[in-house]
């Protein structure tokens, strides 16, 4: 029997916490605890060991943002985290994805959303809404091409794996790029899983991350059909 899926939920809005656990625990998610600010969360995640974080940016004594950053460093064994905010141009949506975060959720989101999004991200895969995907695209469009920072090497990747992750960063799902490509949903996780392992990242946030930087994917750029 599958085991349930356990999520610690982080907010400094006692009715947000209290909606969020309904919402979940109505679908068989287990909320393990909430919190109230940053150091809550690291302390609820060290305690009860989730699967997945719901982080707010904003809370007082240490923001999520860093609660974020402190619980990644914990190693392949640390939960997925979601970020939520009220607003979807937050200035620490770039930096969040930087420091870990598996996906972004905005919290008008309906519950369906907000279940599918926690299921989504412990299967691995990752979650952006279109507006942060616009956001992270428009901050490298503000970026010349000198001044891009390439710290990861593309080197290692074979044609196949550069496509697929150019088409990752163009916002396609798995069904999507196995309709592309004339694959299987489970060969295009495989290649999937080689590019997040030859890259040493996490998911495909961190991914979609990586092939901005190294200048992959150009904000603008038509994804072309694959030979």
């Amino acid at each position: 029997m599958t085991p349930p899926l356990r999520v610690v939920v982080a907010d400094d809005q006692a009715l947000v916490r209290t909606g969020f656990r309904m919402i979940l625990a109505a679908d068989g998610i287990e909320v393990t605890a909430d919190a109230a600010d940053g150091i809550e969360a690291i302390e609820a995640v060290r305690r009860t060991r989730p699967d997945v974080v719901l982080m707010d940016i904003r809370m007082p004594e240490l923001d999520g943002l860093e609660a974020t950053r402190r619980i990644i460093a914990g190693g392949p064994t640390a939960p997925r985290v979601i970020i939520l905010t009220t607003f979807d141009l937050d200035q620490y949506v770039y930096a969040a994805l930087g420091a870990g975060a598996s996906g972004f959720l905005l919290k008008d989101v309906t519950p369906e959303q907000l279940v599918a999004a926690v299921r989504l991200v412990r299967a691995g895969d990752a979650l952006l809404a279109p507006t942060i995907t616009r956001r992270l695209v428009e901050r490298f469009a503000r970026r010349d091409a000198d001044s891009r920072a390439v710290h990861r090497d593309l080197s290692s990747l074979t044609p196949r794996e550069l496509e697929v992750l150019r088409l990752l960063a163009r916002g396609l799902s798995n069904a999507e790029l196995a309709a592309r490509f004339g694959l299987s949903e489970a060969t295009v996780k495989t290649h999937v899983a080689r590019i997040l392992a030859k890259l040493r990242v996490r998911d495909r946030v961190q991914a979609v991350v990586a092939a901005y930087e190294t200048g992959l994917v150009s904000p603008g750029e038509q994804a072309t059909d694959p030979d």
